[in-house]
């Protein structure tokens, strides 16, 4: 039996405040919100519990880990995806955009590799909704067919294009010692990596007809399309000359500013928030950007649970209140890639939400989760419903 209400006292309304409510269920959807009556299957009326809509994850690639914990040691690709959508659920996360580099490398980020992660998310059985967001490396010129057919075929929700072929190229030839962790998830040699990596160069040529051409395919059937990376006003105009409407992970704060002069979308990472500050030497600062309006979403990144930690973190250091904070993890990067059917709590949004234990705010926990209207998981802590659930929904 799936739950038919759930009530707390501290709910995230689509207002933006927060107060008491019961929500109601029906087919996957929410059918309305009313004053708790008592008779919720599921109650959270903990001073400490927050109800909160799903968590919507536009860049995720920690996924990789799970297909290749080891430089060259891969595991089946079926079993990688059950074990992420197993984390996904346990941190809150409800839609979740796998960030799929398809690159002109082979191994991890080649085609081979990207292929069958799309076949098995269409083949398991999963509870969070999986949706690819698919990073094309620039000078994958040999991959551009692929993509498009991948685009046409309705299997890419995000497009973004990536440029990491220049940097790659000048470390690997000016310092061999570098070539170790590209050959390794590459699986090739050294020689051959170096070959192919130069033969490419010689092709830049074919790089704008390569982006305009995948550009169009994606908005022909209405893809939203990012940008990875930018570190200037001159990389946002061209971008935004290919139709990019995201601006993912911008490098500089010039590029990110520039984003939000017209109005774009800007990514960063959660795990910034939460370790407070980039891993990068020279990165920017995601919560300094935050409370100056310049960053809009906040994703994972390479670390799922940052999406839960970051947004009370910011709270924790005054950045911002607690509903401008989650936001950033729900309302806004489903608005930003047109899913207006999540990432708020009203009638007529799916049922995803989660429940939060914040007693203490520098490690909130999960308590239970809902996605499509069935509880998908439940912590050990968390209320037992009136009704008996399934096994089968219980992670």
């Amino acid at each position: 039996m799936v739950a038919r209400s759930i009530a707390g006292r501290q709910v995230l309304l689509e207002d933006g405040t927060i107060g008491s409510a019961q929500i109601w269920l029906r087919d996957g959807e929410i059918d309305a919100l009313s004053a708790p009556d008592g008779a919720a299957e599921f109650r959270f009326d903990e001073p400490d519990q927050y109800i909160l809509p799903g968590i919507v994850d536009l860049h995720g690639d920690a996924f990789e880990r799970q297909i290749m914990p080891r430089p060259g040691v891969m595991l089946p690709i079926n079993m990688a995806v059950v074990d992420t959508d197993s984390q996904l659920v346990a941190n809150g996360i409800t839609t979740a955009f796998h960030g799929v580099t398809f690159s002109w490398e082979q191994g991890l980020r080649g085609r081979d590799t990207a292929a069958s992660l799309l076949d098995a998310l269409d083949a398991e059985p999963l509870r969070a909704d999986h949706r690819i967001h698919l990073r094309f490396e620039t000078y994958n010129f040999d991959g551009t067919d692929q993509a498009i057919a991948w685009i046409e075929q309705g299997r890419i929700h995000l497009l973004c294009f990536n440029d990491h072929f220049d940097g790659i190229h000048r470390a690997v030839n000016n310092d061999s010692r570098k070539l170790g962790p590209y050959t390794g998830r590459s699986g090739q040699s050294r020689e051959d990596y170096l070959a192919q990596i130069n033969s490419l160069a010689d092709r830049a040529h074919e790089l704008p007809a390569t982006l305009e051409r995948l550009s169009a395919a994606a908005a022909a059937l209405g893809v939203p399309i990012a940008a990875h990376d930018e570190m200037s006003w001159d990389d946002r105009a061209r971008n935004a000359a290919l139709g990019c409407i995201i601006s993912d992970f911008p490098i500089r704060e010039e590029a990110a500013t520039a984003a939000r002069s017209t109005d774009i979308p800007v990514i960063m990472g959660a795990p910034n928030v939460v370790r407070g500050g980039s891993h990068m030497p020279t990165g920017i600062c995601a919560a300094e950007m935050v409370g100056r309006g310049v960053c809009t979403i906040l994703a994972s990144d390479y670390y799922y649970p940052a999406l839960l930690l970051a947004p009370f973190r910011l709270v924790a250091d005054e950045v911002t209140t607690l509903p401008e904070a989650w936001h950033l993890v729900s309302r806004n990067p489903a608005r930003a890639v047109g899913l207006t059917d999540r990432g708020e709590i009203a009638a007529g949004r799916r049922a995803d939400f989660i429940v939060v234990n914040a007693a203490d705010r520098t490690a909130p926990r999960i308590e239970a989760v809902f996605a499509g209207g069935r509880p998908v998981h439940l912590a050990q802590t968390s209320p037992q419903p009136q009704a008996s659930l399934p096994a089968q929904a219980v992670a």
